[in-house]
């Protein structure tokens, strides 16, 4: 089966409701035996899950999911949502810029932007509403704020990204923090931007002591110390990023004991959430492994590189037209679900074009971060809409016009500034 076909197969199974893992698993193993044959890549099929579910590197999903659950439960959100509003309550626009501090405080500590923009739904949206925040504003402070669940680590994105590309996972967390950094900053000025530009009024509060504004961060202090110590142990090579996660699991269930969260409930539910989020994130991986197995052995690789080079296209144009296409496919597709379907396709000509691939890794997650907030598939926009019900899809989308303006000045800088992801890790 030729891979323009194998193609419009994949895309077909998936616009009727195959879900991905299966899509791949399927055009994969029949891509791959009409090359080879049946009973080869039946085998094939066999060793590369067999191979891959008991990859020791493998484990560091799971553990990053159960310090993200975990600090879930700690219910340490609110006390960060409250810190950042007594250091910035005296800006114009304190509440939103506290919230998209507290949205990237909160995901680096729990990896999920879904979980983030859920639960910080619930506590800051009611607060910006009673001091007369626009619905606009206040929604698409949270839904932005939570994309930098994918790109701040511990990132489960980018732990697939770096076993479908075998790179240093280690490597893409510490890349992905200035980046990740410039994000914040970068909604906050989204937030001015609104106020200035938008014709919105919003009253200024009193500017906090000093002395109060330190006690705030007592609440906050333990998950501080713990991403401090998690990553601060993978840059300075204390242990591998497995250990660390290991480390950040003890550590957030620790932090869950001291806030009194420990329900024998609560604590069983979240070991199954964590459990069925995992085996459905392997059969993900697994059937992006064996859709890259027929990638491979279709020539779908070479033959674009052939293209690319017929055209003598420059490699800043293939960037470009990268970005052009996650940003296309993320009105149709899941974030997660692009990851798993063009890393393979990708990768392998980008590395050939001569660019890094821990920077390619940030550059991915930086623009499908985008996908999570333009329509009609923003998945961010609709957990927003699913909790604060009264507001409409319409009103989220507009106002997340500046904060998708903030993320393509981002894209641009970091394929400009190429040191942006690449110092850090290059420092290690």
């Amino acid at each position: 089966m030729d891979w323009p076909l194998g193609m419009l197969v994949l895309l077909g199974m998936m616009l009727v409701g195959i879900p991905i893992a299966f899509a791949m698993m399927i055009v994969g193993l029949v891509g791959v035996a009409s090359i080879i044959g049946l009973e080869p890549s039946l085998s094939l099929l066999g060793q590369t899950y067999f191979d891959n579910a008991r990859n020791y590197s493998l484990s560091v999903l799971p553990l990053f999911l159960i310090m993200g659950n975990f600090v879930v439960q700690s219910g340490i959100a609110e006390d960060l949502y409250k810190a950042a509003n007594a250091w910035l309550r005296h800006w114009r626009g304190g509440l939103a810029m506290a919230t998209v501090v507290a949205c990237g405080g909160f995901s680096s500590v729990c990896g999920s932007s879904l979980a983030t923009a859920a639960t910080m739904t619930k506590i800051s949206l009611p607060s910006m509403r009673r001091f007369g925040y626009p619905d606009g504003l206040a929604t698409a402070a949270i839904a932005a704020g939570g994309t930098l669940g994918i790109l701040i680590p511990p990132s489960v994105i980018l732990v697939f990204y770096g076993i479908i590309t075998r790179q240093d996972i280690g490597k893409l967390f510490l890349a992905g923090v200035i980046p990740g950094l410039l994000g914040v900053l970068g909604y906050m000025a989204a937030v001015r931007l609104t106020l200035m530009f938008g014709g919105v009024t919003v009253p200024v509060e009193e500017k906090l002591p000093l002395n109060e504004r330190v006690r705030s961060l007592k609440g906050v202090a333990g998950a501080l110390v713990l991403f401090a110590f998690v990553m601060g142990g993978i840059y300075l090579g204390v242990f591998t990023v497995t250990e660390a996660a290991g480390v950040g699991a003890a550590g957030a269930f620790a932090l869950t004991l001291l806030r009194g969260r420990l329900t024998l409930g609560e604590t069983v539910r979240t070991l199954f959430e964590t459990a069925k989020m995992t085996a459905m994130m392997f059969f993900i991986l697994f059937g992006a492994l064996v859709f890259s197995n027929y990638v491979n052995l279709s020539g779908m690789t070479a033959d674009l590189q052939a293209f690319l080079n017929t055209l003598g296209a420059h490699p800043l144009l293939l960037i470009a037209a990268i970005a052009l296409i996650y940003i296309v496919l993320g009105c149709v597709l899941e974030s997660l679900s692009m990851i798993v379907l063009t890393v393979p396709i990708f990768y392998p000509v980008v590395a050939a074009a001569g660019y890094d691939l821990i920077w390619f890794g940030i550059f991915v997650v930086l623009v499908t971060e985008i996908s999570y907030i333009t329509p009609p598939v923003g998945m961010n926009a609709f957990v927003v809409r699913s909790v604060a019900r009264t507001v409409r899809l319409g009103t989220i989308f507009r106002g997340l016009v500046p904060f998708v303006a903030m993320d393509l000045v981002r894209v641009v800088l970091l394929v400009a500034l190429p040191a942006m992801a690449l110092l850090l890790p290059g420092s290690m």
